[in-house]
C-alpha cells in the first residue's frame, strides 16, 4: 500500500490506483468527462486536474498513477490538493475551452437535467468567454434506430468509442480528423449493430448522443422512478422504470455488480413502446369463431361451463417466458385443486427437471464468477443473442487475461475469439473423451466453465445432451471441490422460478409439447405462453397482456399485466431471487395475473386461500423457503451434476441450434414494439451485408 496526503488527510491506497481513485477514496470529488471506471483511460478532457505538490503544473489525476508520485524532500508522503486556487483556476480554464464550441442549447437538449457538462459548468463555468470566433458546426451522424446524434455538442471524450470497442466488442465507432476537425462517427455512417449500443447514451456526458425513441418525450424531473428487474432475458438485469402518470416513458440500468454491472441490452432499454400497443384491456369470449368483448363474469362463466364435468386428466396449463413466480404458484395451486397433473413452464420443450436437483439447471458459477474462470466451453448457445449483458461479462474476462474459449454449435460472432470445435453432440462426446486438443486446455485451467445453452436442451434428445454436457464438465475439471463450473444459460426469465416451484408435469402428467398436440386435452390455460403453437381442438384460456399468438388461439382471453405493472418475484439463470416492483398500472379492465386466477378460482368452486399478494407470497415462501431471500442465491449441490452425468442417453448427431434467432423479437412485448421491429430489420440487413462481404 502507498501513503498519500490528500487535502491534509493521510490515506493508504493500492499502488496501482490512479490519483483520481485515491482522491475519491479520501472523500474528494473530482470532476471528469472522459474518465469512466469501466473503460480504459484516455486523458482527453483534463477536467480532473489536481495539484501535486512539487509538480510544476496541475496533473490529470485520471492518468497519473499513485506509484508515480514522488515523496517529499524529507521522505514524507506525496501531497495532493484538490481544492487549491491553482486547481480551481485550471479547471475553470478547461471549462472555458470546452465551451468554446459548445452550442449551449440546454433548453432543447434531451440531456438537460442529467448532463455532466451542465453540472460542472455550474461549479467551474464563467459568465463570459474570451473567445469570439464562430462556433464550429458538425453534421449529425446516422447511428441507427436507437441513438440520436447532435454532434455540435460533442467534446471528443471518446467514451462511446471506448465502450463500443472494449465492452460491446463491436468497434464501429471511431474518430476522424484532428484538432478542431475531429469527429466521432461510424464507418460510412452505417447503423450501429451492437445489442448494447444504447449504453453510449448513458455514457455521453454532454448530450451529443441521446435516445432516439425517447427524444423530446419528457424531462427527468417529471418522472417517477421505480427500481425493478428486467425480464427480457434470464439475466435479471437491475433496471429503473421511469413513468409519467400511467405511462412508462423509459427504462434505464441500475448498478448491480453481481449481475449487469451498469449495462443493459437494447431490448431491455427500448421495448417501452411495446407496453402501449396491442394491449388486452378487457376480457374476450369466442363465439361463432369470432372474439367478442365480454365482462369478467361472462368470461369466467364461459370457462366454468367448459370445465364442468371435464376429466381432470384432460385439463392442462403452460406458463410463458415472462411469468412471475407468484402467478405460476397460484396457477399450479389451481390446477392441483382441479385434480390435474398437466402443467409445464418449459414451452420450448427444454429437457430439465427439478427432480434432478437444482444444480442441474442453474448457472452455477454465477455471472460474477465468470471473471474467475480461465477457460470456457460454450455448447449450443449464442450468448450474444440469448444474454447480451452476460456475453459482455465473458468479453470482459477475456480482455483481462488469457482465457481459452471453445464453441460447439452454430459458428457466430461472439465479440471475442474462440476455437470452433464442431457443430453437434458428436464433437461434445469427443471432447469429453479427451480426443480434442481443446480438452487439454480445459484440464489445465484452474476454473474451467461449461456453458450449456437452452437451445441444446430444447431438442427431443435434450436429456441426453444435458447428461453428456454434465459428463464433459466433470471430465474436463469444471466440477470439483470449491468450484462448480457447470452453467446452464436460460433464455426465459420465468424458467428457473418455474422449475424451483415444480411447475412441471407430475407423475403421469403431460409436458408442453404433448399438451399442445391435437386431441390430448379438452381445456388448456396459457399463462402468457406465446412461443408455442397449440393445435385445434382444445378450449384455450389465455391470461396475458398482449394480443399475440396465444390470444389469437384463445377461446377466452383474460387481460393481465406486464412486468412493469405488477409486483412479482423472478429467479434469474444463476438462481438469484429478485423482486420486480410495480411502476405503472395495467390498462382498462386488465388485472394482475395472480388476481385473475384468484377470482377465477372462486367461480370454479376451487377457491385459492389467499386474498392479497402478501398472503400469496407467504404461502409461496412457506412451500419454497429460498424464494424469501431477496437478491440471494441458494447454491445447487454439485452432486446433482454428477447424477445428471450418470443418466446417460442416446444423443442424435444433428447440429445444435441457438435458442434465440432474432434478438429483438423474442416475446409479445418486443413483437408489439415498432422500435424493436426496426432494429430487427436493421440487424437482418446488416447480417445480409456481412454475409455478402
Amino acid at each position: 500500500m502507498t501513503k498519500l496526503i490528500i487535502d491534509g488527510k493521510e490515506i493508504e491506497v493500492h499502488p496501482g490506483s490512479t490519483l483520481l481513485q485515491a482522491c475519491e477514496e479520501a472523500g474528494a470529488e473530482i470532476p471528469r468527462f472522459c474518465y469512466h471506471n469501466r473503460l480504459s483511460i484516455a486523458g482527453n478532457c483534463r477536467m480532473c486536474l489536481v495539484e501535486l505538490v512539487g509538480a510544476p503544473k496541475p496533473v490529470a489525476s485520471c492518468a497519473w498513477a499513485v506509484s508515480d508520485c514522488r515523496p517529499g524532500p524529507k521522505g514524507e508522503p506525496p501531497q495532493v490538493r484538490t481544492r487549491s486556487p491553482m486547481v480551481k483556476k485550471a479547471r475553470e480554464g478547461v471549462m472555458e475551452f470546452l465551451l468554446i464550441n459548445h452550442p449551449l442549447d440546454c433548453p432543447i437538449c434531451d440531456q438537460g437535467g442529467e448532463c455532466d457538462l451542465q453540472d460542472q459548468a455550474m461549479a467551474y463555468g464563467v459568465d463570459s468567454s474570451r473567445f469570439k470566433e464562430n462556433k464550429r458546426a458538425v453534421e449529425d451522424k446516422y447511428l441507427g434506430a436507437l441513438v440520436k446524434t447532435s454532434m455540435n455538442r460533442c467534446i471528443q471524450c471518446t467514451r462511446c468509442v471506448r465502450f463500443a470497442t472494449e465492452v460491446a466488442g463491436v468497434p464501429e465507432l471511431g474518430a476522424t480528423g484532428r484538432g478542431e476537425d475531429m469527429e466521432i462517427t461510424t464507418y460510412l455512417e452505417h447503423a450501429m449493430r451492437s445489442e448494447l449500443q444504447g449504453n453510449v447514451v448513458d455514457l455521453c456526458p454532454v448530450g451529443a448522443l441521446t435516445s432516439k425513441p425517447y427524444a423530446f418525450a419528457a424531462r427527468p424531473w417529471e418522472l417517477v422512478k421505480t427500481e425493478s428487474v428486467d425480464v427480457m432475458d434470464a439475466v435479471g438485469s437491475a433496471i429503473r422504470v421511469d413513468t409519467r402518470g400511467r405511462e412508462v416513458m423509459r427504462i434505464l440500468p441500475r448498478l448491480n455488480e453481481d449481475v449487469n454491472e451498469e449495462w443493459i441490452s437494447d431490448k431491455t432499454r427500448h421495448v417501452v413502446d411495446g407496453f402501449r400497443v396491442q394491449r388486452l384491456d378487457r376480457p374476450y369470449v369466442r363465439e361463432g369463431g369470432r372474439l367478442r368483448q365480454a365482462s369478467w363474469s361472462e368470461a369466467f362463466a364461459a370457462i366454468a361451463a367448459k370445465l364442468k364435468g371435464l376429466n381432470a386428466a384432460r385439463i392442462g396449463a403452460i406458463a410463458g417466458d415472462l411469468a412471475a413466480v407468484e402467478e405460476m404458484f397460484a396457477l399450479k395451486d389451481l390446477l392441483t385443486r382441479l385434480g390435474s397433473k398437466n402443467m409445464d413452464c418449459r414451452q420450448d420443450g427444454s429437457a430439465l427437471d427439478p427432480a434432478w436437483g437444482r444444480a442441474s439447471y442453474l448457472f452455477n458459477p454465477t455471472i460474477a464468477g465468470i471473471e474467475q474462470a480461465d477457460a470456457l466451453l460454450i455448447v449450443g448457445s449464442n450468448p450474444r443473442r440469448e444474454a447480451a449483458v452476460l456475453n459482455a461479462r465473458i468479453r470482459k474476462r477475456w480482455r483481462a487475461g488469457p482465457m481459452a474459449v471453445g464453441l460447439i454449435g452454430e459458428r457466430v460472432d461472439l465479440t471475442y475469439p474462440y476455437h470452433y470445435l464442431g457443430a453437434g453432440p458428436d464433437t461434445l462426446g469427443e471432447l469429453a473423451a479427451g480426443r480434442l486438443d481443446f480438452a487439454d486446455q480445459m484440464k489445465r485451467a484452474t476454473r474451467p466453465m461449461v456453458l450449456l445453452g437452452a437451445g441444446a436442451l430444447a431438442r427431443p434428445d435434450g436429456a441426453a445432451i444435458g447428461s453428456l454436457a454434465a459428463r464433459a464438465a466433470i471430465k474436463l475439471g469444471a466440477v470439483k471441490s470449491g468450484w462448480n463450473g457447470f452453467a446452464v444459460l436460460h433464455a426465459a426469465a420465468s424458467r428457473v422460478g418455474g422449475l424451483d416451484i415444480g411447475f412441471v408435469p407430475a407423475d403421469g402428467g403431460l409436458g408442453a409439447d404433448q399438451m399442445a398436440a391435437f386431441g390430448t386435452l379438452d381445456a388448456l390455460f396459457l399463462l402468457g405462453a406465446d412461443e408455442i403453437e397449440i393445435a385445434p381442438g382444445a378450449f384455450v384460456v389465455y391470461i396475458g397482456s398482449h394480443g399475440d399468438r396465444g390470444a389469437h388461439r384463445a377461446d377466452v382471453i383474460l387481460p393481465a399485466a406486464t412486468y412493469t405493472e405488477k409486483m412479482g418475484t423472478y429467479v434469474n439463470t444463476e438462481g438469484r431471487v429478485q423482486i420486480g416492483e410495480r411502476a405503472a398500472f395495467p390498462p382498462g379492465e386488465a388485472r394482475e395475473d395472480w388476481a385473475v386466477l384468484r377470482a377465477l378460482s372462486d367461480v370454479l368452486g376451487k377457491r385459492l386461500p389467499y386474498d392479497s399478494l402478501a398472503q400469496l407470497r407467504a404461502a409461496m415462501i412457506k412451500a419454497h423457503p429460498h424464494l424469501g431471500h431477496r437478491d440471494a442465491i441458494a447454491p445447487g449441490d454439485p452432486s446433482n451434476v454428477r447424477k445428471l452425468a450418470e443418466r446417460g442417453g442416446s444423443a442424435e448427431s444433428m447440429p445444435f441450434a441457438a435458442a434465440v434467432q432474432d434478438f429483438y423479437l423474442t416475446n409479445p412485448i418486443a413483437r408489439a414494439s415498432a422500435v424493436m421491429a426496426e432494429c430487427s430489420a436493421l440487424a437482418a440487413g446488416g447480417m445480409a451485408m456481412h454475409a455478402a462481404e
